[in-house]
Formats: C-alpha cells, sequence, structure tokens
C-alpha cells in the first residue's frame, strides 16, 4: 500500500479542498515545508538537520515550462540535481556539482557506450541548466553507479544517485552554502513565498551553519516534477548523547513557525516536522511533549482522526526506527519547551480512537498527504522503512 501511495504522492499532487465535518475546510497545497531531524545512532553517529521546500509547481519553484517539459518528456532522466555536497562523487573535491542523473541503457554493454550515451542525453540541458542558476558548470567525468556507495556518500536515495544510474557530472568551483542558497532561493522561489517567513526563514539562517550544505532537485515523474529545494547540516559524532530529543536545537531556532503562505485557508498537513531516530538496540518514545494526536490505523498507515489538533503522530514508536511527526493543526507555530521526546522510559499510552471517526474521503487525503511529505522528506536522506 505505502509504494502505491508515494508513486501517487508525488505525481498527483494538487490542492484538494475537502467538505467534512471538521470545523473549517481543509485542503492539500502543491507547496510544501519539511523540516527533518535524523538520529543516526546506528551507523553514523550523526544528527542531520535540514529543511525541503517542495512542489509541483513551475510557479511556486520557479525553472522554466520548457525545461521542466522536455526533462520530463525525455524519459531517460531519472532527476537533476545542484549540489555543493562534499565529493558529490568519487573523484570530486572541493567543487559543487551539477550532475544529470540518467537511467542505464541495458543495450550498453561496455563503459565508451554507457558514457556515450549518458552525454548525448546531458548535453541536450546543461547549457539552460547553466543559464537557469546563473552557473559555468563544466565536464569532469561520467560516473556509473554500480553499487549505492554514491548514495550513501551523498545521503541520497537510489531514484537519485544509485545502482542502475550513470551520472554526468558537471563541476564549477565550491561555493559557500549561505550564499549558493540566498542565490538559489533568489532564482527559484517566488518573493510571495520568501517574504512569508515560516520553514524558508529558518533555512535560510541555518544555511550559515558551518558543516551546511544545499541540494536542489528536479525529479521528473509521468504527469509532473517534484521540484525540491533542501538545505542540511550535519553535526557530526553527536547521536550517542542524544537521549532527549529537541527537534528545534538542531534547527537552530526557539521557534517553528509555518509559512504564512498558507494563510489564505486549512491547510494542516503542507508544514510538517518529522524525526527520525536509529537506534542500534530497541528503545522507546516517552515524556512527549507537545500532546499526541489520537490516531486510527488505516492499512499500514498511522493517520491522525483529527488534523485540526496539534501534536506528534509516532509511526512506530519503539524498535531500533522510531519516527515522528509533528502536525501543526489550527496553530501556526510551535515554540521549543513545546516540542520534544525522550527515548527510553516508561512507554507511551496512545490517546484512544473512535473507530470510523471520519469519512473515506478525508482518510484518502491524509495519507496522501503525510505519505507524500514523508516520502519527500526521505528522498534526498536515503532512510525508508
Amino acid at each position: 500500500m505505502r509504494g502505491l501511495l508515494v508513486v501517487f504522492a508525488i505525481s498527483a499532487l494538487m490542492i484538494i479542498p475537502i467538505g467534512h465535518a471538521f470545523s473549517q475546510e481543509m485542503g492539500l497545497a502543491t507547496f510544501q515545508e519539511i523540516a527533518q531531524v535524523i538520529v543516526d545512532k546506528s551507523i553514523s553517529q550523526n544528527v542531520t538537520a535540514s529543511i525541503t521546500l517542495q512542489s509541483t509547481s513551475i510557479q511556486e519553484i520557479k525553472i522554466p515550462a520548457e525545461l521542466e517539459e522536455r526533462i520530463r518528456e525525455d524519459g531517460r532522466i531519472s532527476s537533476i540535481t545542484v549540489t555543493n555536497q562534499d565529493q558529490c562523487i568519487l573523484g570530486v573535491h572541493n567543487e559543487s556539482c551539477i550532475m544529470i542523473n540518467v537511467k542505464r541503457d541495458p543495450a550498453d554493454k561496455n563503459f565508451l557506450q554507457i558514457q556515450n550515451t549518458t552525454l548525448r542525453v546531458a548535453e541536450q540541458f546543461i547549457d539552460e541548466i547553466n543559464q537557469v542558476f546563473d552557473t559555468d558548470a563544466e565536464l569532469h567525468s561520467t560516473f556509473i553507479h554500480t553499487d549505492d556507495q554514491s548514495r550513501i556518500a551523498l545521503d541520497t536515495s537510489g531514484v537519485i544517485s544509485g545502482k542502475g544510474t550513470v551520472s554526468a557530472v558537471y563541476t564549477m568551483p565550491m561555493e559557500d552554502t549561505s550564499s549558493m542558497y540566498e542565490k538559489t532561493a533568489a532564482i527559484l522561489i517566488p518573493k510571495v513565498i520568501r517574504d512569508s517567513g515560516g520553514f524558508y526563514e529558518v533555512a535560510r539562517d541555518l544555511s550559515t551553519q558551518e558543516n551546511a550544505k544545499m541540494t536542489f532537485s528536479i525529479i521528473p515523474t509521468e504527469d509532473k516534477s517534484l521540484l525540491q529545494l533542501r538545505l542540511s547540516v550535519d553535526y557530526p559524532q553527536t547521536a550517542a548523547s542524544v537521549d532527549k530529543i529537541s527537534p528545534l536545537e538542531f534547527l537552530k531556532t526557539g521557534e517553528l513557525k509555518r509559512s504564512e503562505y498558507f494563510s489564505v485557508g486549512f491547510y494542516p498537513l503542507n508544514s510538517l516536522l518529522q524525526v527520525v531516530v536509529l537506534s542500534p538496540k530497541e528503545t522507546n518514545v516517552s515524556d512527549v511533549r507537545g500532546g499526541i494526536v489520537p490516531t486510527q490505523l488505516v492499512g499500514d498507515e498511522r493517520i491522525p482522526t483529527d488534523v485540526t489538533k496539534p501534536g506528534w503522530v509516532f509511526d512506530p514508536e519503539q524498535g531500533i526506527r522510531i519516527q515522528g511527526k509533528y502536525i501543526f493543526g489550527d496553530t501556526t507555530s510551535v515554540k521549543s519547551d513545546r516540542l520534544g521526546f525522550s527515548l527510553g522510559g516508561s512507554q507511551l499510552e496512545a490517546p484512544k480512537t473512535t473507530e470510523n471517526a471520519f469519512d473515506e474521503s478525508i482518510i484518502i487525503v491524509i495519507i496522501i498527504a503525510v505519505v507524500a511529505i514523508a516520502a519527500a522528506a526521505f528522498y534526498l536522506k536515503g532512510y525508508r522503512k
């Protein structure tokens, strides 16, 4: 069920007004803001905090319509990524990258054939991409992803840089993250969204941190492209000591505010905070600040039964992988003293739920929203349930 919903959610995000018993009409907008904190106690021992701004509308993340259409209709491109991540592929050092990631053609039997096919595809787009981003990236190499090592290095999912993908890699001088994010956001994000504050403002401030990095991706699907601007910060070797999760500490803000872009309606699922804990041994959530939203299980998704209520949805709440999503409900902000939880201690007693608490159409919309946001947040990180 989850796989089908993820595909549908990414390819079919749209404004969906729903008539229902809630006190106001709920909608799902194309523009989404996602804050994410990953506490990896299992492998890297790092904490990674990120802000992702995404849309399937080229009016909200502005790339030329003809370019988006040509990328999508080409059929061979899995994604295009602009990043200043360290070592975008093996062999690139202290340079920013534009990666045009092409699906490997099974008919190509040797490196020269693979390289020629990949470059034929990439060369159709690189000049216009340079023009859009005001860059002058030049061909560095063609990289065949025979395993997932570059995905791990880049913290990306296989769709962007995993096995079965060939990257035409173009490089340019390394740019500091703060100026690169400011410049890229000015190109891509309309002024009305930039002036609306919200998660964009947190990302802009976070871009000045020492280990901040920026990635923008175009991920084509059948009908439209998913456009994502992501700002992330790594806190190396800090996860082991984290037993009390205070997400805003890693996002370097005392208060997380929703974008005023959503103030014209009720879009409770378009701003989301997600926390993931990866643990080498079984653990559980306890001492939750901010409250827990009543849920019901639909398929394998735990769905809030009232999206007007702010609070946490944990799914799962115990094990070696814990995931929590904070939903703002009908509020517009949350402060750090109202947001967080501990690991270990007494297990949660989840709020009681009522079966058939709301109709099937609302369940479907909430599943689409929650899965779409979760999928998007993980798209560039690679962690999957």
